[in-house]
């Protein structure tokens, strides 16, 4: 390539060590390189193309990092990568995002490329974007987006779920980001589960709870019980008193390890006290009614309820 060519490549080199080896034709140009140069680095096979907008500095299989930089090159300039695309990409662990999802705005006509899903979006917001690494949304606004596309209601209470308690962001912060939707068929359910995520829905499960025994026919159970056991004073969720089937509704915080061996002896303390106990996490209550109330038909069948029968 000589000698006028060493500071050019140098600098396309420093891009790509933080891109995954990845390195849009922008980049290349501005670095120096002319179009003749990056089409003789192709044609020798020691770089490849990614898509029409980018090259890799090396043949065979790209990075998945690399992946997420040759996606967003190709999706344009002002793309990002967006919901659970951007979750993995700032961290999140067992999630699979599966194609890659990227945001542009509205009236934006997208490069579109295999493997990437491109969306235009009314919400787009310069400042939505992370400052550092590969261009994607902030924690707070991808988690809140990807449990907007989540092909469904459970998925998007575990996406925001995983967010929370992986530390990308906090339910406060995802709180904030959702009032920012005005208008989306699953507000209402994403709205009940960051509840649910700040700690502030105990009675709301409660009064649901109430709600659905009614519907099904079911016995009126009494609330917020006390007990006194062998550990102490504790309350009861939900209580069949003439039955001895106890349901203890678990917020998501109920998973997290401080809550373990609290919510094991009090298990415990109940049964010890010849009580049945049946377990329904909130998010259960919300996407699998069917399923765990058909248990505490059971249980209570079981016990001799006639109205259960």
């Amino acid at each position: 390539m000589g000698e006028n060519s060493s500071t050019p490549m140098r600098r396309v080199a420093a891009i790509a060590a933080h891109q995954g080896g990845v390195v849009s034709r922008r980049q290349l140009y501005a670095a120096g390189l002319v179009r003749g140069q990056v089409r003789a680095q192709v044609a020798a096979r020691r770089w490849q193309r990614v898509g029409s907008q980018s090259v890799a500095l090396f043949t065979g299989t790209l990075s998945e990092d690399g992946r997420r930089w040759g996606a967003v090159f190709e999706a344009g300039p002002r793309a990002f990568l967006d919901g659970d695309s951007a979750l993995v990409a700032g961290g999140l662990t067992g999630w699979s995002s599966g194609v890659l999802r990227i945001s542009v705005p509205r009236g934006v006509k997208p490069r579109r490329g295999k493997g990437i899903n491109v969306r235009q979006t009314r919400r787009w917001a310069a400042g939505d974007v992370a400052p550092s690494g590969v261009p994607r949304s902030r924690p707070e606004v991808a988690g809140v987006r990807a449990a907007l596309w989540a092909v469904s209601d459970k998925q998007a209470a575990l996406v925001l779920t995983m967010t929370v308690q992986q530390g990308l962001a906090t339910a406060e912060q995802l709180a904030l980001e959702m009032l920012r939707i005005r208008r989306d068929k699953r507000r209402a359910f994403i709205h009940r589960v960051l509840l649910d995520l700040l700690g502030g829905v105990r009675s709301l499960g409660e009064l649901d709870f109430a709600h659905e025994c009614r519907r099904r026919g079911l016995p009126e159970p009494s609330r917020q019980v006390v007990r006194r056991g062998k550990n102490g004073t504790f309350f009861l969720d939900v209580e069949f008193d003439d039955w001895g089937v106890v349901v203890e509704i678990d917020g998501i915080q109920h998973s997290w390890a401080s809550q373990i061996v609290p919510d094991a002896l009090r298990h415990n303390d109940i049964t010890l006290q010849a009580s049945v106990v049946l377990r329904l996490p909130l998010l259960g209550l919300w996407v699998a009614p069917d399923d765990f109330f058909a248990q505490i038909e059971a249980a209570l069948v079981a016990a001799g309820c006639p109205l259960a029968a």
